[in-house]
């Protein structure tokens, strides 16, 4: 039962949803809210600068192969395949759940699960370190740009407004956070517990107002429990096939074990921290409740899976030391 355990965070944003639901913002009230939204998401993107070592990533592109088949599957398969879900008809998952799917396709991978989750199966962590730091650096461009190219014709385009919106939401304050790093990297470091509550805050506070808004324009009449457990087989499967596509993948490409393990974890995850922020830029408030209830659901599904496998993983690997040379 250990293992089905839900992650706390996964709570706490269950219980935001509930408020949200039950007590929703509207008003001016909701426009507050907005602009402590704003505020917050710039905040959450300047910390991600202020940690993020740029040096350390390049550092680590001598793995180049690695790191390229991490980065194409976080941002060349798993965008197919959420355009195969995509054209799943509206009857069986409804238009904005689907976009959701899309959503969370081109997002980029976890940092501090995919690090964790590798080093419990005893791969390759440092080569994880770096592969998750470049995912989330290309992310902060790339999963704009694929979210205006698949989801242009659904109410999502990035036109003008939204490019300066992150511009000015996401991109300027990770510059930011990046130039400062080396006049506040070490405070960071040693106030890592507190500034962790500041970053789950911002998140929370970013998922209050979108569900607020999706509570007062009705969105959650359109949704019954057949939807929801369609939206979960979904998540499973894109989950298993991205899972089966690189563990198959890294061996069939001759990467020693550790590597493989690296490449599992690192190339099947998806952000959540990165996700919930990013979808209140680019698309609009009545939208943004449905559009991040996938990636939500995959966020606790991966957790579940992935400490599973993790643990055995390290359970074969405790095996392979016990076995005479």
């Amino acid at each position: 039962m250990s293992r089905l355990r839900l992650d706390p965070f996964v709570l706490a944003i269950l219980a935001t949803v509930g408020v949200a639901t039950l007590l929703p913002a509207s008003g001016v009230v909701a426009d507050g809210f907005g602009t402590a939204t704003t505020i917050a998401v710039g905040l959450l993107f300047f910390l991600y600068g202020a940690r993020l070592s740029t040096q350390e990533a390049l550092d680590g592109l001598r793995h180049w192969r690695l790191h390229a088949v991490v980065l194409g599957a976080t941002f060349v398969l798993f965008p197919l395949l959420g355009l195969a879900l995509f054209a799943l008809p509206s009857s069986v998952l409804p238009a904005q759940l689907a976009a959701g799917v899309l959503f969370l396709a081109v997002l980029p991978s976890t940092v501090q699960s995919s690090i964790a989750f590798t080093s419990i199966a005893r791969g390759n962590v440092a080569a994880a370190i770096c592969s998750a730091s470049l995912s989330n650096l290309a992310g902060i461009v790339l999963t704009p740009l694929l979210v205006a190219l698949l989801l242009a014709g659904d109410g999502a385009g990035v036109d003008g407004s939204a490019v300066l919106g992150i511009v000015l939401q996401l991109l300027a304050p990770f510059v930011a956070g990046q130039l400062a790093r080396r006049w506040i990297g070490g405070w960071i470091s040693a106030h890592a517990a507190p500034l962790k509550l500041v970053d789950r805050g911002s998140i929370l506070l970013v998922v209050y107002t979108a569900f607020s808004a999706g509570m007062t324009e009705g969105i959650w009449h359109r949704l019954d429990l057949g939807h929801l457990l369609v939206l979960g087989a979904v998540c499973g499967v894109l989950l298993a096939a991205v899972l089966a596509a690189t563990g198959w993948g890294a061996r069939a490409l001759g990467f020693a074990r550790a590597d493989r393990i690296t490449i599992v974890f690192c190339g099947s995850k998806k952000s959540l921290a990165s996700g919930l922020p990013m979808a209140t830029v680019l698309f609009g408030h009545a939208q943004v409740g449905l559009i991040v209830l996938p990636l939500m659901l995959f966020h606790q599904l991966q957790l579940i899976v992935c400490a599973a496998l993790a643990r055995r993983y390290a359970a074969a690997s405790a095996n392979r030391e016990l076995v005479p040379a």
